[in-house]
């Protein structure tokens, strides 16, 4: 059963000149993704939020107790956690990236994706940033970073690169959202006080006149030239978190790029399997077709590529000199205790993708849906084998160490995947998924030309 008060007979208040629909099929799909809940959507949330509740009480017993519950012990002393880390920061380059690259190119499949992208920025950047906290021993001494902190610190770097991240990535999101916020303002006139008020607050006066339009327009170029080296800058100091120490696996110049190219190789992936899931739930086939997903998969397998380059440059430079720390390095990854990881790593993440989007007959939907899963389950795998092998080398002449994550790191883990996806749900029923101007923008420029 579904309760529904779809707007779509409510005219617009008198004077105010919104930006018109793109066609009636868009006012009623759209516009019923937020007024229309069925139970389906309740019960996620409710176990997304159960998740998210045992993940806070795990975080509680561990800073009861400190890090004594988790795995990490000497020579390990960084895990899921910081892996947790790389990934999530990795994924919001969906969002910046894709989209900023996709606008400045005047791409006009782009429209129905770009909300979809960018709120995964904001969703993964605040999730992600947690981490670092979650993973220190006494955050109580994290006002410290503010008062004893170096420049010098690649820790210091990543607190500014991520905040500015983030920053940027909510401006960029929220800019784009102002002419549907204001038609939400206008058209849900039996909307709950709270939503009222947090249209007529967040539309900041829009009318839709030329003149605010061009502001707008202005504003997110803007912002799209910014965030691209913002969102560069950013997994390229992540990356230096690891390559500034003289160890194994991680003290090398190709970690910037490295980094980089697998964020936005995640990234897309994460967004396809965002548009899989919201077109199936709120009926979106009109908006996001085949034609979508074929254009990002073929992004998809072009990083894929690039990923490829990059880890045999990684392995061949590191076995090529011969150096005794080295090979012992590359020894836990292709024979040791992380061989099983690392296959599996190799296996779903840049052989079996390439073929499932580059064969015509597995290009489909299902296909790159598919490829988008294993690409997502590999690029963690990837993050948890960058940090954990080069921990268990150890420096000195002790055994290798041995990692296994125990069940707080496991909620806390599980906790955060959760908190991303019930942020997404809880966005997704305040927020138009799709930019509904951005279509009628569009639409109205075909009309007006035609032939291009």
């Amino acid at each position: 059963m579904k309760k529904s008060n779809t707007p779509k007979d409510i005219p617009p208040k008198t004077g105010k000149a919104v930006t018109p629909l793109a066609a009636p099929s868009t006012d009623s799909t759209i516009i019923n993704s937020l007024v229309s809940t069925s139970k389906t959507y309740y019960l996620i949330v409710g176990t997304l939020a159960v998740v998210v509740a045992n993940a806070v009480y795990a975080y509680y017993i561990q800073l009861q107790n400190g890090l004594i519950v988790t795995g990490l012990r000497e020579p390990i002393t960084w895990g899921v956690y910081l892996a947790n880390f790389i990934f999530f920061i990795g994924i919001s380059h969906a969002g910046t990236l894709i989209s900023a690259i996709l606008r400045l190119s005047h791409a006009e499949w782009r429209r129905p994706v770009t909300r979809i992208a960018e709120s995964i920025t904001v969703m993964a950047i605040s999730v992600g940033a947690l981490f670092p906290l979650i993973d220190l021993g006494r955050p109580d001494r994290i006002a410290e970073i503010f008062v004893l902190g170096r420049i010098q610190s690649p820790v210091i770097w990543d607190f500014i690169s991520i905040t500015t991240y983030l920053t940027g990535s909510t401006i960029y999101l929220y800019l784009p959202l102002i002419p549907d916020i204001a038609e939400l303002r206008d058209r849900l006139t039996d909307a709950s006080p709270i939503k009222k008020w947090l249209y007529r607050t967040l539309s900041l006066g829009w009318t839709g006149t030329e003149t605010q339009k061009k502001r707008l327009q202005r504003g997110i170029s803007a912002m799209a030239l910014i965030i691209v080296p913002v969102a560069v800058s950013v997994h390229t100091v992540v990356s230096w978190a690891f390559a500034m120490h003289f160890r194994e696996g991680w003290h090398t110049a190709i970690f910037g790029p490295y980094f980089v190219g697998g964020a936005i190789f995640s990234g897309i992936a994460m967004l396809i399997l965002a548009m899989v899931i919201f077109r199936r739930a709120y009926h979106l086939e009109e908006y996001l077709t085949k034609k979508h997903f074929t254009y990002l998969a073929y992004l998809m397998l072009t990083l894929n590529i690039v990923m490829i380059y990059f880890t045999i440059n990684e392995y061949l430079t590191a076995f090529y000199t011969g150096k005794t720390d080295d090979l012992q390095w590359l020894g836990l990854l292709f024979s040791g205790p992380f061989s099983n990881l690392f296959y599996t790593m190799i296996v779903i993440t840049l052989i079996v993708p390439v073929f499932l989007v580059a064969i015509p007959k597995t290009r489909t939907i299902k296909g790159i849906t598919v490829a988008a899963i294993l690409v997502s389950i590999g690029m963690w795998i990837e993050r948890y084998l960058i940090v954990v092998p080069t921990m268990a080398q150890p420096t000195l002449p002790y055994p290798t160490g041995v990692y296994t994550p125990t069940w707080v790191e496991i909620s806390i883990t599980a906790g955060a995947f959760a908190a991303f996806m019930l942020l997404y749900a809880i966005f997704s029923k305040l927020f138009p998924i799709i930019s509904r101007w951005e279509i009628s923008e569009g639409a109205e420029e075909s009309h007006a030309h035609p032939t291009e």
